[in-house]
């Protein structure tokens, strides 16, 4: 539940955007590039969420259907148009992104009583964003759907923390703890950690989140790799896997899907984290986001792993 929108990519990495000719266009909004992660690994996936009744909105709902993901709780919003999302390519490491979502992203336009609750409680993961909390009536809207799921199954709060969609850090953290008290998984990198608990060393942060509520625990720290840990004691810290990187950029949300893959699989903490880490890596690799995320063998080749297995 959360972001969409189109990404219009330059096809010329290492040039400044005023100077790029030719782009590229793909689905995006993180929530929306997690369904495709997982439906790619054989997951079904739908996605709650609102486009602009435009030309941008029928391609977005085009392509979920093209990558599997149901779109039936994909509605339009009358008078606003679809995101767009432009980004530079300085591989390795600086890949800047400029959202245009003014007058308000239809996103941001989720209500509760459009939303089908039963639907949502009973999917095995539901996975939701800090974008989504960051203005109303979407904030009440995605509280009220973690509030109905009860933590059922398993709740997932990617913290995804975009400054540009706040108006200061003191703001956001009240909505974090909120939310997080009604999820089971919280996954965010140190920035995002910092900002919804306060603390920023990663397994600090972990534990803030653990007494925040929820019972995993999934630090991203860069080139550092992953620290997972379980209220039960459970934990690993799995290092990165390394590629030659094109865009860093989709690179989490294929972490995502995978990481829903793995948990949805029953796979060890450490078998789920190095699989969810090699999803992303092989993204990073690429130019794209939805259209990049890797199939079963994909991952499978990357780990080493014989016959596909996952």
């Amino acid at each position: 539940m959360g972001r969409i929108g189109v990404d219009l990519y330059p096809l010329q990495g290492g040039v400044p955007l005023e100077r790029v000719e030719t782009f590229g266009k793909f689905l995006g909004g993180s929530p929306s590039n997690v369904a495709v992660a997982a439906a790619r690994l054989g997951r079904r996936t739908a996605v709650v969420t609102r486009t602009g009744q435009d030309p941008f909105g029928r391609y977005l709902h085009e392509a979920l259907r093209e990558f599997g993901v149901d779109d039936r709780w994909v509605s339009g919003v009358p008078g606003l148009p679809t995101p767009v999302t432009f980004c530079e390519i300085f591989p390795p490491d600086d890949f800047p992104l400029y959202f245009y979502r003014q007058p308000k992203a239809p996103d941001l336009e989720i209500r509760t009583g459009e939303l089908d609750l039963d639907a949502i409680r009973a999917a095995r993961i539901f996975w939701a964003t800090g974008t989504g909390l960051s203005e109303e009536p979407s904030r009440t809207a995605t509280l009220d759907a973690l509030r109905h799921r009860a933590k059922s199954g398993t709740t997932v709060l990617d913290l995804d923390w975009r400054p540009m969609f706040w108006p200061d850090p003191d703001t956001a953290r009240p909505v974090y703890e909120e939310a997080l008290a009604h999820a089971t998984v919280a996954v965010g990198n140190l920035e995002e950690c910092r900002v919804a608990t306060g603390a920023d060393e990663p397994h600090a942060a972990a534990r803030a989140l653990l007494g925040a509520g929820v019972e995993l625990a999934v630090v991203k720290q860069g080139p550092k790799g992953v620290l997972a840990v379980a209220a039960d004691g459970r934990s690993a810290e799995v290092p990165p896997v390394p590629v030659e990187v094109v865009n860093g950029l989709g690179a989490g949300d294929a972490f995502g899907g995978a990481l829903c893959h793995g948990l949805l699989a029953g796979l060890a903490l450490d078998e789920t984290v190095r699989f969810a880490n090699a999803a992303g890596a092989i993204v990073a690799s690429r130019l794209a986001c939805s259209s990049a995320m890797p199939y079963p063998h994909e991952v499978a080749a990357v780990l080493g792993l014989e016959g596909g297995r996952a």
